[in-house]
């Protein structure tokens, strides 16, 4: 009897065990939990962590995530409404909103991705495709900080937007939340993670791109020009003027010395009579040897006051 009332209290205690261990159930922070009897919900989802207790053996705790989760989506070819295709690569961020109902709707989380598969996908071509490809690139009007002829080049290079990048992101955001509102689940943040040219509009897009910057470099390169022109006309102006004050002051130095030097000559000359024979004689030497060479022939009166020198050399 001993024997058989240890054996039924440790059958008794194994199953309390069993119970304890598959009745009791922990909620963390970042979890929270449907639970099923027999693949049927039972009750209101419980999404506060701590303690919590279920009927073992027949119903089973479904363990679903409470934070952020990543979709990220195929890289799909998509055409523009202007008729250029592209390669999109998008990505968001979504978050199980309505445990319950999404337990009943999606079931996990591939069920999940799965329909945000279709829904996302589906409305980012549709998307697309009524909006051109600035639109898709650019978020704002942007404007050259600089003026002149190079900005005005670059204005018209920049077509005028309507919509934007950001807004269309948004606008996908709030239709595939739309869509999603009976699945239980949210749509927190969707982005274009890339937007790549098909081979053809690249090749494109290239072309375009480097003809504007050779009009752009022709301008440049024609203002440079100009502005040579402008700086090599003033550089001759300059030394032009820079010459004449040089050769007027040169002028106005050799005037100086020279009426200084006649002034001495003068005072030389009527100081006494043999001062100013001498100072003729002198002019005359100079003038002699500015004026006669072996090929020149001078034909001159015997009465000339050049002739008066010569005539007293031959006595």
């Amino acid at each position: 009897m001993k024997n058989l009332s240890k054996i039924g209290t440790a059958v008794l205690t194994f199953f309390a065990v069993l119970v304890v261990m598959d009745g009791f159930f922990v909620v963390n922070e970042t979890e929270q939990v449907v639970i099923t009897q027999f693949g049927n919900p039972v009750g209101e989802a419980i999404t506060e962590p701590g303690l919590n207790f279920k009927i073992p053996f027949i119903q089973t705790a479904n363990y679903f995530e409470k934070r952020y989760l990543e979709w990220d989506g195929d890289r799909n070819q998509v055409p523009t409404k202007d008729k250029k295709f592209i390669f999109v690569d998008t990505y968001a961020r979504w978050q199980i909103t309505d445990p319950l109902q999404y337990f009943q709707r999606l079931g996990d989380e591939r069920g999940a991705q799965s329909r945000l598969d279709d829904i996302l996908d589906g409305e980012t071509r549709n998307a697309i495709a009524a909006h051109d490809l600035v639109e898709l690139i650019r978020s704002t009007n942007r404007e050259p900080i600089s003026e002149g002829i190079i900005a005005d080049i670059v204005n018209d290079s920049l077509e005028t937007i309507q919509t934007g990048r950001d807004v269309i992101q948004e606008q996908i955001q709030e239709l595939a939340n739309q869509r999603a509102a009976d699945l239980g689940i949210a749509v927190l943040d969707f982005r274009f993670k890339r937007i790549n040219y098909v081979e053809e509009v690249r090749r494109t897009v290239y072309d375009r791109m480097i003809s504007e910057r050779n009009r752009i470099a022709d301008k440049f390169r024609s203002e440079g020009q100009g502005e040579s022109s402008r700086i090599n006309g003033e550089k001759e102006r300059e030394l032009l003027r820079i010459q004449s004050e040089a050769f007027r002051e040169a002028e106005t130095i050799r005037g100086k010395a020279d009426a200084e030097a006649a002034a001495i000559y003068n005072s030389a000359y009527n100081r006494s009579s043999s001062a100013r024979e001498l100072y003729d004689f002198v002019k005359s030497m100079e003038a002699y040897a500015s004026t006669i060479d072996k090929e020149t022939s001078l034909i001159i009166s015997t009465d000339s006051e050049f002739y008066k020198y010569l005539n007293s050399i031959d006595q």
